[in-house]
């Protein structure tokens, strides 16, 4: 993941930025944004958020999809090393990401975050529940290391 999150770096595809403690200045998580298009069956969403989407989109009326976009924040994740994980929240480090898009977002413009997430139901809670995202679409994707097929669950939220 190291190694990845520098190549992706090196090549102006993504971001990976550090997390530190206030108390101690330790490496407490980190989190990575890019833009990527989407493609979004926006069918099950409210007419607000169609609206919102649809500001900043393009409508495929054939498909009934949107096309556009978006901040993706590629990994989200806590230092487990030596109890670091305690000095922040889930909740603290994906509201730092979306901090930093709101940044992004004041420079350069754009409204929609998008993430992927494995389909636990303590994941769907946190995203959805407790943090307003909502679902869009399932990716298969393959295991690098036993070709097993893995579910992501796409999820999305309008800023």
């Amino acid at each position: 993941m190291k190694e990845q999150s520098i190549e992706f770096t090196k090549k102006n595809q993504s971001v990976t930025y550090l997390v530190f403690s206030n108390e101690d200045a330790s490496l407490v998580g980190y989190f990575t944004i890019t833009i990527k298009p989407i493609t979004v069956n926006a069918e099950n969403f409210s007419n607000t958020m169609k609206r919102k989407i649809a500001r900043v989109s393009e409508l495929d009326e054939e498909n009934g999809t949107y096309t556009l976009s978006a901040y993706l924040i590629a990994q989200l994740g806590k230092n487990f090393k030596d109890g670091a994980n305690e000095k922040i929240t889930g909740e603290q480090l994906l509201q730092a990401a979306i901090d930093t898009i709101k940044e992004l977002q004041y420079m350069a413009g754009g409204m929609v975050i998008f993430l992927e997430a494995e389909d636990k139901e303590k994941l769907m809670h946190f995203y959805e529940d407790e943090n307003g995202f909502k679902q869009f679409d399932v990716r298969e994707t393959k295991c690098s290391d036993n070709d097993e097929i893995h579910k992501l669950v796409q999820l999305l939220k309008v800023m």
